[in-house]
């Protein structure tokens, strides 16, 4: 169990991530499969957010409150 000093004393602080993009794809109707527009969007935006994890993952990696394996 951690001491009372470093459970409740300063943390380190993480560096700034960007806030995620905001989605670009439309919400899916009917019982079409989607157009190609539609999954690129798709597409665009899960790699937008796995980008804006990996960056969250590094930057606490970094600051030491996260483990690095």
């Amino acid at each position: 169990m951690a001491t009372k000093a470093a459970y409740y004393g300063t943390k380190p602080q993480a560096a700034h991530v960007a806030t995620a993009a905001a989605l670009t794809s439309a919400t899916a109707t009917g019982g079409d499969a989607p157009t190609e527009a539609e999954y690129n969007a798709l597409r665009t935006d899960v790699s937008n957010l796995r980008a804006t994890v990996v960056a969250l993952q590094t930057a606490l990696r970094n600051a030491g409150m996260q483990a690095s394996s």
